[in-house]
């Protein structure tokens, strides 16, 4: 793309205040994916700091919890940290009150709503009572609430942004260079290269996508890496029939016989001179693909053959916690579903932007 036609481009864009708006959310959530364990409240490894006793809980709970090991250098590192979590190293204890009795530390640790337990440490070497109270006693805040395994529900909403976003990008450059490829060689050699790679398109575009996805899962096994690449070998068919089209009707453009005529070669005559002018279309189908393989990774994993626990997912957390939809609490489905939808949205909006701008016959 030209510098002209770039700015042409940008200037289109940019009157769609919904498109920037989309663009905006898409940013913010790419920063949240990036750093999610500094965002999140619980920099656990996954997210996944089980406390049964506080399970289901509504957002804005607040607790108080005491770790017998808090103060203990972690070994890992800061770097490690952020992309990582830390391993869990001690239990928390959720105690709605304390005391103190000469050398001992009286807990009332929370059992349940109503329920409490008295729970004592003995700790002969504590001189300075208030300063272990304020290393060892901690308060947090549950904004979302907590599951039903009593895990912070926004710490996982965090975490789990990472999945669906790297499930869109990896399927999206998997199912691009597969349905680019492709589409290119039968596009413009035609002939038996045509019908061959035709005859194999039909036939996947014939298969149910979730069909072919569940072969491919089987095949691969269940996984992280697994279902992403199942997604993006499932998400080329429309890209391929996308490209073959387009490059069908450059190809009789009279640059392109020119090209030939001067004896280039007709790898380059495909990748620097036809694939250039089916950016705008490819970007829209990216845009759209990405959407797509997010809510596949979803239905995956609600149907537990996609993400598997204890990883955080937009689709797992909808799955562990769609039975209290019927009950108080139908929050804790409804949040990641809402997350889904915005995202899925966003990419939607974007796609249909990049159609709008790119369109050279638009005023």
């Amino acid at each position: 793309m030209s510098g002209i036609a770039h700015t042409r481009f940008w200037k289109r864009f940019r009157k769609n205040k919904l498109a920037l708006l989309a663009l905006f959310f898409i940013a913010l959530l790419v920063i949240i994916a990036l750093f999610a364990y500094v965002f999140s409240p619980d920099s656990s490894k996954d997210t996944n700091r089980i406390t049964l006793e506080i399970q289901a809980k509504s957002p804005g709970f607040s607790c108080y919890f005491f770790s017998k090991n808090a103060g203990i250098q972690n070994p890992q590192s800061k770097f490690s940290h952020y992309f990582n979590g830390y391993e869990i190293k001690d239990e928390w204890i959720p105690v709605r009150s304390w005391s103190w009795k000469s050398d001992s530390l009286i807990l009332q640790k929370i059992i349940d709503e109503q329920i409490t337990e008295n729970v004592s440490f003995h700790l002969p070497d504590v001189k300075n009572q208030k300063f272990y109270e304020e290393t060892h006693l901690r308060q947090q805040r549950f904004l979302l609430g907590t599951d039903n395994f009593g895990r912070d529900v926004l710490s996982r909403l965090l975490i789990g942004s990472r999945v669906s976003l790297s499930v869109g990008l990896i399927a999206v450059l998997i199912s691009m260079s597969i349905g680019i490829f492709l589409g290119a060689v039968s596009g413009y050699f035609g002939g038996w290269t045509d019908q061959l790679i035709t005859w194999f398109i039909n036939v996947i575009w014939a298969i149910p996508t979730l069909l072919l996805v569940f072969a491919i899962t089987f095949a691969l096994g269940k996984g992280f890496w697994q279902i992403f690449i199942a997604v993006g070998l499932t998400m080329w068919v429309g890209t391929a029939r996308l490209i073959r089209g387009q490059v069908l009707s450059i190809k009789e453009l009279d640059y392109v016989k020119a090209a030939r005529t001067m004896g280039f070669s007709s790898a380059r005559i495909i990748f620097r001179h036809i694939l250039p002018n089916v950016l705008g279309p490819t970007l829209v189908m990216a845009a759209a693909n990405f959407a797509t393989a997010i809510l596949i990774e979803a239905g995956l994993s609600f149907l537990g053959i996609g993400v598997q626990p204890p990883t955080a997912s937009w689709g797992l957390m909808i799955k562990e916690n769609y039975h209290f939809i019927i009950t108080n609490r139908p929050m804790l489905a409804i949040v990641p579903g809402f997350a889904i939808m915005l995202t899925v949205l966003a990419f939607n909006i974007l796609g249909n932007a990049l159609r709008d701008a790119l369109d050279v016959k638009s005023k």
